[in-house]
């Protein structure tokens, strides 16, 4: 071929990317695992801000996966750990409500943690969905959307996820009804929405998936809502599950740019849930984000016994009780020198906008429960109302508003540690367990030594408790992994400027 004068070849070929695909995911070339760092939440002083407001969550997703790089003999980046999602892991024993939608409990004691600071208190509000019995469950259209890309066939990804719709499709009662969608290089319908009667048939159609090709989510949960809003039922739970490594690297990848496709659907009743699978190359920034925005819920599933334990309860991992739940807690600056919200980043809402129902709040579940945690500065001997919290939600159904509103008063604070309950013990042990992985400015000066002898007596009365043995073992690894770390270093590490909250200053 003859070159013109002054014309250039272009011999530039992209490079081969770890996760595979044409477009690197995000939207941005980065590493095989990915993450997002949200930051802080500094603390804010009442005379300026007296307004805390949040949409709630009961994702759970950011421990299980920390869970499985500490199992790996690994500390877990700091942008994969959300407080709030290692706090809601844990069930503390909240009682459900008789006839409200919600119970709200509340409990503080003195909290000392990182920092050498004064009159500091750690404060916890706890909600509580009521239960709806299994036997009256509304019938269920659940469209499956599945990865089946080749980066599913890593670590068996793609087996785990069929056994997990297994046991999800064993609970489900004759009138429910299933849809499977698929999406590898191209998205495509493996079996239109067909009642339990044909259980064998939608097992076979699971069973029969194979991995293969690149990851087109955007085209796979396109086709998976078409498929849901065709089989959409009034008066039925009309839900889109994803089983997903969510990596896409076909068409448009990034979480911004895949939730336009969602966001409408969602609105009109068709919600989303995010299971995610998968190590090595994951992307917890997408499936999180689509769990949110879906008005659903994000988990990540590494083992089986993770499986079975979040479909436990599949009426409440199914059914909502309620929508678009947000949070207002108006502390009292006369008693409240200065409040953090510990966790919850990424839900903010403006106090302006905690009235204003075109803002997405967070999905609860029947029978769900979900804990939000502040610390405290209290100005000495001032003693009375410390806060109101407001809770604002929809019905599912009616879509009609509702606002409940709880206070709480100095009097309600347990001064010795020794008098807490266990759930708040647990619940306190957690939050630095996820404070300081996660390097937090305020944890800074904590040991997480301290933090294991404190969960090994709360395991001393909980035993026979799973959870809380798993817990204890996590913190043991995690303790050693950051001694062996600390070993390593020649010099303490200095705090990422990113992770200090510069727009409020901390006041002693």
């Amino acid at each position: 071929m003859e070159l013109r004068e002054g014309e250039v070849i272009d011999t530039f070929t992209p490079p081969r990317m770890a996760h595979g695909g044409t477009t690197p995911p995000n939207g941005e070339p980065v590493d095989a695992m990915f993450f997002k760092n949200y930051g802080v939440n500094p603390f804010i002083d009442t005379e300026d801000d007296h307004l805390s407001t949040f949409a709630i969550d009961v994702d759970t997703g950011s421990y299980t996966l920390s869970r499985n790089y500490l199992q790996q003999g690994n500390l877990p980046p700091r942008d994969a750990v959300r407080v709030e999602e290692f706090v809601n892991y844990f069930d503390y024993n909240y009682s459900a409500p008789q006839r409200d939608t919600f119970a709200v409990f509340f409990e503080a004691m003195p909290w000392s943690f990182g920092h050498e600071r004064q009159n500091t208190y750690l404060m916890r509000i706890g909600l509580k969905a009521y239960e709806v019995p299994d036997e009256l469950r509304k019938p269920a259209v659940l469209t499956f959307v599945i990865d089946v890309s080749g980066s599913m066939s890593r670590e068996d990804r793609l087996e785990l996820v069929k056994k997990s719709l297994r046991l999800l499709i064993d609970k489900l009662r004759p009138e429910d009804k299933i849809g499977i969608a698929v999406y590898g290089s191209r998205g495509h319908a493996v079996l239109e929405h067909t009642t339990l009667a044909r259980k064998d048939a939608i097992l076979e159609a699971i069973d029969a998936l194979r991995s293969e090709g690149s990851t087109y989510a955007e085209e796979g949960i396109r086709i998976g809502y078409d498929m849901a809003q065709a089989a959409y039922t009034p008066g039925h739970i009309n839900r889109v599950i994803l089983c997903s490594d969510g990596v896409a690297n076909v068409g448009r990848t990034g979480a911004d740019q895949i939730l336009d496709i969602i966001k409408e659907k969602a609105d009109n009743g068709i919600t989303l849930s995010a299971l995610g699978f998968g190590m090595g190359n994951y992307n917890d920034v997408l499936m999180e984000q689509l769990g949110n925005k879906g008005n659903g819920y994000y988990a990540y599933i590494d083992t089986l016994n993770q499986a079975q334990r979040l479909f436990g309860n599949l009426t409440g991992v199914l059914q909502v009780v309620a929508r678009d739940v947000k949070i207002q807690v108006d502390f009292n600056p006369d008693v409240v020198r200065s409040y953090r919200l510990i966790g919850y980043e990424n839900r903010d809402v403006a106090d302006e906008d905690f009235r204003n129902d075109t803002v997405d709040g967070g999905e609860i579940g029947a029978g769900h429960a979900t804990t939000a945690l502040y610390e405290l500065k209290l100005w000495p001997e001032k003693e009375g109302h410390i806060a109101t919290t407001q809770i604002r939600y929809k019905d599912p159904d009616t879509w009609e508003v509702t606002e409940i509103a709880a206070d709480f008063n100095t009097v309600q604070i347990t001064h010795s540690t020794d008098a807490i309950s266990n759930a708040f013990a647990l619940a306190s042990v957690v939050t630095e367990f996820a404070e300081i992985l996660r390097e937090s400015y305020w944890a800074k000066g904590a040991d997480l030594a301290d933090t294991l002898a404190r969960v090994e007596m709360i395991y001393e009365n909980n035993s026979d408790d799973p959870d809380i043995a798993e817990l204890k073992d996590l913190i043991a690894r995690a303790t050693q992994l950051l001694k062996n770390k600390q070993q390593q270093t020649t010099s303490s590490p200095t705090p990422d400027p990113d992770l200090i909250p510069t727009d409020i200053e901390y006041r002693r």
